[in-house]
């Protein structure tokens, strides 16, 4: 397991005040750190840095400042009411900059957080370049022939449900907010811990994922064949860390478009202080990258409670578009 490797990076090459040496991490009632509460998993901390930067790891505050206030001046462009008498848009038109969702339901962060100290510019922060390594030939190639099979449909089918994506299915969240690698989306970023002794679940608000992570050394021997949506996670505390290690996720899953059945994701969680959480991961899959590669996300305290993401309940869309369907089959057409 390569989380000492994580610990050694998220601790390395301070240049801010990092958090006081004393700090006192709350306990459970059975002794280990308590990360019960909801935490806004929000950042506006790309996956990957940008190439331009190069191996920048973090900003200076001016530079952070002068983003986040070009990140607020844009969304309050986006937040401007339209004129009521525009003329109809051309239908070649792509959408407005904020996309289909107005900021009344986005949720998007708008400030840099910090980790021990530094204003980051990626989650990535090994390799040095912040950015995921390159595909093996064979993965490559295997994505290439499966962008030439979804070109007609671009990956998705009518022809049944099995057809849509998981989120429209509404089987797990959209993005990647439970995992594999938790990572912030546009809205209901928010994860609630609760602890009992020997677990931890993280449960997501988004499509109501809930991660059941065993405090065991020895995984279940039926973990490889019964393949979870979230995968199988073992942890075990070291010092006041959570270290997990998670692996078998379901095959259908996917690691930002990447199939998943090879790859162990190691992560960490660590309380930087009393209303943050730092989230540190590995990704590691011998059949797809070169190399494996490491990261961090700061998670914050939320005084709010998660609320339920009745997902199949308002699932409207998934009706309309099978229906639609079953319509074109009627008139003899292909959906």
């Amino acid at each position: 397991m390569k989380i000492k490797k994580i610990l050694a990076i998220g601790l390395s090459a301070i240049a801010f005040p990092v958090m006081a040496q004393d700090y006192q991490v709350p306990r459970t009632e059975w002794g280990v750190p308590n990360f019960q509460a909801v935490w806004k998993h929000l950042s506006i901390i790309p996956f990957q840095r940008s190439t331009e930067l190069g191996d920048k790891r973090f900003y200076t505050e001016e530079e952070a400042l002068a983003i986040e206030r070009a990140e607020q001046e844009r969304f309050d462009a986006d937040n401007e009411p339209l004129d009521p008498n525009r003329p109809a848009p051309v239908i070649a038109e792509s959408l407005p900059p904020i996309g289909n969702y107005d900021l009344f339901w986005r949720e998007d962060a708008q400030f840099i957080p910090t980790i021990n100290g530094e204003l980051r510019t990626s989650a990535i922060i090994d390799p040095a370049n912040g950015r995921m390594p390159e595909l093996l030939p064979a993965m490559a190639n295997r994505l290439q022939e499966q962008r030439r099979d979804d070109q007609d449909t671009r990956g998705r089918s009518s022809n049944g449900p099995e057809g849509r994506s998981l989120g429209e299915r509404c089987l797990v969240a959209f993005g990647n907010l439970s995992g594999p690698v938790m990572s912030p989306i546009i809205y209901n970023s928010n994860l609630q811990f609760v602890q009992s002794p020997g677990y931890i679940t993280i449960v997501a608000e988004m499509v109501h994922d809930a991660r059941i992570i065993k405090i065991t050394d020895e995984r279940n021997p039926a973990a490889e064949s019964q393949r979870k949506w979230m995968g199988d996670s073992i942890g075990h505390w070291e010092d006041d860390t959570l270290v997990v290690e998670t692996k078998y996720f379901n095959s259908s899953h996917r690691f930002r478009g990447l199939p998943v059945e090879n790859l162990t994701v190691s992560e960490t969680f660590r309380r930087e202080s009393d209303n943050k959480l730092i989230y540190g991961f590995t990704v590691n899959d011998p059949t797809a990258f070169t190399a494996e590669f490491s990261g961090e996300y700061p998670l914050s305290l939320s005084s709010e409670p998660i609320y339920e993401y009745a997902c199949h309940e308002g699932n409207y869309g998934m009706v309309g578009i099978l229906a639609g369907a079953r319509r074109l089959e009627q008139m003899g057409e292909e959906p």
